[in-house]
């Protein structure tokens, strides 16, 4: 599905925000490594304050934007389905953080490119750049 308007882009956004967040929140606990335990929390404090950015930003923004047309963002591009069973190891858990993070990078870069309002492009560019960093806090974790 095709996220046409400047409202379905930020609905999706935040659908994909608490994806991670409750991700983040279900593993640090499972999580048996000090090391990831201490990425996987930092990693979902910044989620949480990710998901608050962006219910503020839909709430100041809808009225003014919600029927700007958008093209060219696809849904199906950026679904990410988590398999709860399989993280009971820290590889798993490392592999599906990695996925996510990748995933939000990829959206909000390419979201930020289509976005008619350059406060709001600001901000996916800015999330972008820490789904970025986060990549590399993940990548380290594996070496």
């Amino acid at each position: 599905m095709e996220l046409g308007t400047f409202g379905a882009v930020m609905a999706f956004a935040l659908q994909v925000v608490n994806q991670s967040a409750e991700f983040y929140e279900t593993v640090c606990d499972r999580a048996k490594g000090p090391r990831l335990k201490e990425v996987l929390k930092a990693l979902q404090d910044g989620a949480n304050r990710d998901r608050a950015t962006m219910e503020q930003t839909r709430r100041e923004n809808v009225t003014e934007m919600i029927l700007e047309p958008i093209a060219g963002i696809r849904q199906e591009d950026y679904m990410a389905k988590v398999d709860e069973s399989i993280l009971g190891s820290d590889t798993a858990i490392v592999k599906t953080a990695l996925l996510l993070e990748g995933r939000d990078q990829r959206f909000f870069d390419a979201s930020a490119a289509k976005l008619p309002l350059p406060e709001v492009a600001r901000l996916f560019r800015k999330v972008a750049k820490r789904r970025e960093e986060n990549l590399a806090k993940l990548r380290a974790l594996t070496e």
